[in-house]
C-alpha cells in the first residue's frame, strides 16, 4: 500500500488543475490495478489505462455497484464501513473505508475552506433518521466537528425539538455563531413547531425526506425555512455514503467543490459522453480523497456545471433511489 499512501499525501496539496490532473490519472492507475470491480468495470468498457491520456477518458463507475459492498482497492480489513439508509426494500450501499483519516482530513479541510475553523461554531445536529442507525457517515461527521467545536451546547438531536428551540433562542440572543445541521424533513418540522428568528444561524440542509414528507424542490424547501427562521439564505451539503468529500452551498443552491473533487455532467442518453456548461445531465463525482475505494462516481443525480466551477443539483433520475446520503431534497 505504500503507493496508495503516496497518493494520499497528494491529495490535500493540489495548487492548480495541471496537480488535480495529474493525481487523478496516477489514482486511476492504481484504483484499476488494486480495484477488482473498478478493474472488471473497465475491461467491460474496454478501456486500458495506457489508452486514458484524459479525465474525460476515466471510465465512471455507476454508484450502483457499491450495493455489494465490494468496491474497494484494498486486501485487508476494513477499519470503517459506512453504509447508506437506502429506501424500503432496497439494498443499500456499502462503503468499507481502509483509512478513517483520510474521511477525517478531507471533510475538517473542507469545514475549514468554507466555514472557519470548527471552534467557532456551536453546531447543532438535526439527524434524526440517521442517529437511528449504525454506519451513517453524515453522523461520522456531524460528530468530528462537534468534538472539534469543542462548545458545551453543541450535540445531536433525534425528536426533541422543543429542547432544541429553547437552546437556539438562547444561543441565538447570546451571539454565539450556530451551525444548525440537519436532514430536510426536520428542519421542515422544527419550521413548522417552533417558527422563530434567528440570528448569527447559519441553517444548513442536508436533504433527505426519506418518505417522511412530500418531496419538494431545493428552491421551496428554502422558501419555507428562510420565511421560518428569517434567513437571508439556507447552505446545503453535497455528499454522499460512496464518497469520502463533500461540496457546499452557501445559498441559492450553487455549489463549490474543494480543490481534491470535481464534478462532470454526462450526457442524459450516452453515459460515456459529457456536456458542456450550463447543460443539464448525470452528475458524476471525481474525488480524489477516496484513494482505497473508487474516485470516479457516475451517482443518479442530475445537475449541470458552470464555468466558475460551480455546479447546480437538479433532481434525480426516474427510478433512481432516493438514498439518504446522496444529500437531495427532490
Amino acid at each position: 500500500m505504500d503507493w496508495a499512501k503516496k497518493l494520499s499525501k497528494r491529495v490535500f496539496t493540489l495548487k492548480n488543475p495541471e496537480d488535480f490532473f495529474s493525481l487523478a490519472l496516477d489514482v486511476f492507475h492504481f484504483q484499476y490495478e488494486n480495484n477488482k470491480v473498478y478493474q472488471t468495470f473497465c475491461d467491460t468498457l474496454r478501456v486500458s489505462p495506457a489508452d486514458v491520456t484524459k479525465i474525460e477518458e476515466i471510465p465512471f463507475l455507476p454508484v450502483e455497484l457499491f450495493r455489494g459492498g465490494h468496491v474497494k482497492a484494498f486486501d485487508d480489513e476494513a477499519a470503517h464501513t459506512f453504509v447508506s439508509s437506502g429506501t424500503t426494500g432496497a439494498e443499500p450501499s456499502v462503503h468499507p473505508v481502509r483509512d478513517v483519516g483520510l474521511y477525517e482530513k478531507s471533510f475538517v479541510n473542507c469545514f475549514r475552506r468554507f466555514y472557519g475553523e470548527p471552534g467557532s461554531w456551536c453546531i447543532l445536529a438535526l439527524l434524526p433518521s440517521y442517529l437511528e442507525r449504525k454506519g451513517s457517515s453524515l453522523v461520522y461527521m456531524a460528530k468530528r466537528l462537534i468534538d472539534l467545536s469543542g462548545h458545551p451546547e453543541g450535540g445531536f438531536y433525534l425528536d426533541d425539538l422543543d429542547g432544541l428551540a429553547d437552546k437556539l433562542k438562547k444561543l441565538s440572543r447570546d451571539g454565539q455563531p450556530i451551525l444548525l445541521l440537519g436532514v430536510s424533513f426536520a428542519l421542515l418540522d422544527l419550521a413548522e413547531q417552533h417558527p422563530m428568528p434567528l440570528k448569527n444561524v447559519i441553517v444548513m440542509e442536508t436533504g433527505g425526506m426519506k418518505g417522511r414528507r412530500r418531496e419538494m424542490i431545493r428552491e421551496e424547501l428554502h422558501h419555507v425555512l428562510c420565511s421560518a427562521f428569517h434567513q437571508d439564505r439556507i447552505h446545503s451539503e453535497y455528499g454522499m455514503t460512496e464518497l469520502l468529500s463533500q461540496a457546499y452551498s452557501q445559498g441559492g443552491g450553487s455549489f463549490a467543490c474543494p480543490p481534491w473533487m470535481s464534478i462532470l455532467i454526462r450526457d442524459s442518453h450516452d453515459p460515456l459522453t459529457f456536456t458542456g456548461h450550463q447543460r443539464t445531465g448525470g452528475i458524476n463525482v471525481i474525488d480524489l480523497a477516496n484513494i482505497y475505494s473508487c474516485s470516479f462516481i457516475a451517482t443518479g443525480d442530475l445537475g449541470r456545471t458552470y464555468p466558475d466551477g460551480h455546479f447546480e443539483v437538479l433532481g434525480r433520475f426516474d427510478n433512481s433511489d432516493v438514498r439518504g446520503c446522496n444529500l437531495m431534497v427532490g
